[in-house]
């Protein structure tokens, strides 16, 4: 079978604590759920595999949770990139928190991977964000043994690969982590 080109995983598994535990894809800003806004992100990705709770969407997406549950966003990743119908060649790993993320953000992305294991986005003071393109073969190739991703931060996965970064345009790179992050780009 001919592995897809491009597959993307959207990892909206997390405990939101600062938000009371709240499901963040379901969450709305401008009328639509973050899941929608990430998913309009990767519009171009063959096969969507959505690491959390199901969320009603229009796009088919593969709902799955990583286990064991709260594994973490490494292990969500890696159980992401297990769950494809078809291995992707290269894959976008996008946190549903990041609304401003835009499928010219992904092409970007993809853009600066050329030469590279994947790319990163990063904002203006160089901290990577939790938005990226990578190599499915060699994300494969630094996987670490079973039971030894959970509870692994993606920067120690991803920390061999050969990322180019691209900085954050305009607020790319703004995440939603509590209320108040959510108000102010309602605002915007």
């Amino acid at each position: 079978m001919n592995p897809l080109a491009l597959g993307a995983i959207i990892l909206a598994g997390g405990t939101a604590a600062r938000m009371g535990g709240v499901d963040k894809a379901s969450i709305e800003l401008h009328g639509r759920t973050l899941l929608t806004h990430a998913l309009d992100a990767v519009v171009d990705a063959g096969e969507v595999v959505v690491l959390g709770d199901w969320v009603a969407t229009n796009r088919p997406v593969t709902f799955t949770r990583e286990d064991p549950a709260q594994g973490g966003p490494a292990a969500g990743l890696l159980h992401g990139l297990d769950s494809f119908v078809r291995a992707p060649r290269q894959v976008v790993v996008l946190a549903v928190d990041m609304p401003q993320v835009t499928m010219a953000t992904t092409s970007r992305l993809r853009a600066a991977a050329e030469g590279h294991d994947g790319a990163v986005l990063c904002d203006t003071t160089g901290r990577r964000q939790l938005a990226m393109v990578l190599d499915a073969e060699r994300l494969q190739a630094v996987r670490p043994a079973y039971g030894e991703e959970f509870g692994l931060p993606i920067h120690r996965l991803v920390a061999d690969l050969d990322l180019a970064e691209v900085v954050a345009v305009g607020g790319e790179a703004r995440d939603i982590d509590g209320w108040s992050d959510l108000r102010d780009l309602g605002d915007t």
